[in-house]
């Protein structure tokens, strides 16, 4: 119960890493809001933290809508008084080699991956400034900052962006009361890591050779890496970028 009480929010909670995430938070204590554009989506992740026993709310919000992202941290505090830990999970895959890439694809990118953390940090830290604490942790990914494949370059570049955001927003706050970290996973077993039309079953024979450790990440194991860098365990961890991804970028 690390959690006890504490207000998380939890960004692109409908689904996969984020789900995962905001139901490890609520079963250590935590009041959870969980976050993202699909209200049914995030109704079904409360479902699921309330029949385990936890506590948690559904707010829609656009990580790309500055105004959109102000209302959704007013909102937290308005009804719970304060906002404790901030986990920046929302973002999209996009895949094309850069002489081939459509522009909009690019800026899509940079705009959810990248421009959605430093809004939403820009308004969480706001609030967190005011109470003279908190948490924040920013998903990135093991591309981009830390391994590179042909093809993914401009998921690359807007991950490795939130990397160097992370760190620099961390030097910037600690003194606030604020810790700032990021997490970089490698492949998770979630939709996101699976090719057009590939089953889980060919993404573990393509991954088994591709990965050191043979196999794509659990869910478990994101979840506990984000919730001990968002604890008081955690509390000398300033301006990390902890990457998990089964000896890939070793």
């Amino acid at each position: 119960m690390r959690f006890a009480d504490k207000v998380v929010l939890v960004t692109g909670a409908g689904s996969g890493a984020g789900r995962a995430v905001a139901r490890g938070f609520a079963r250590e204590g935590a009041v959870v809001v969980a976050a993202s554009r699909g209200r049914e989506a995030l109704e079904h992740t409360v479902k699921l933290i309330e029949a385990e026993g936890g506590r948690a709310a559904a707010v829609t919000a656009d990580v790309t809508d500055s105004p959109d992202l102000a209302r959704l941290v007013r909102e937290i505090v308005t009804r719970f008084g304060r906002l404790d830990v901030a986990v920046n999970n929302a973002g999209i895959f996009v895949g094309g080699a850069v002489a081939d890439l459509p522009e909009e694809d690019w800026a899509r990118a940079l705009h959810v991956n990248t421009t959605g953390v430093f809004l939403a940090m820009k308004h969480e830290i706001a609030a967190m400034r005011a109470q003279g604490s908190g948490v924040i942790v920013n998903v990135a990914s093991n591309i981009g900052a830390h391994v590179r494949y042909p093809g993914l370059g401009a998921y690359a570049a807007s991950k490795a962006a939130v990397s160097a955001l992370t760190r620099t927003a961390a030097l910037e706050e600690i003194r606030a009361g604020i810790r700032i970290n990021a997490v970089s996973p490698g492949p998770l077993d979630t939709a996101m890591s699976l090719r057009p039309g590939e089953s889980a079953a060919d993404r573990a024979a393509r991954l088994a050779d591709a990965l050191p450790i043979g196999r794509v990440g659990a869910l478990d194991e994101i979840t506990g890496t984000v919730l001990w860098l968002a604890s008081d365990d955690a509390g000398f961890a300033v301006g990390l970028d902890l990457v998990i991804d089964g000896g890939a970028s070793a």
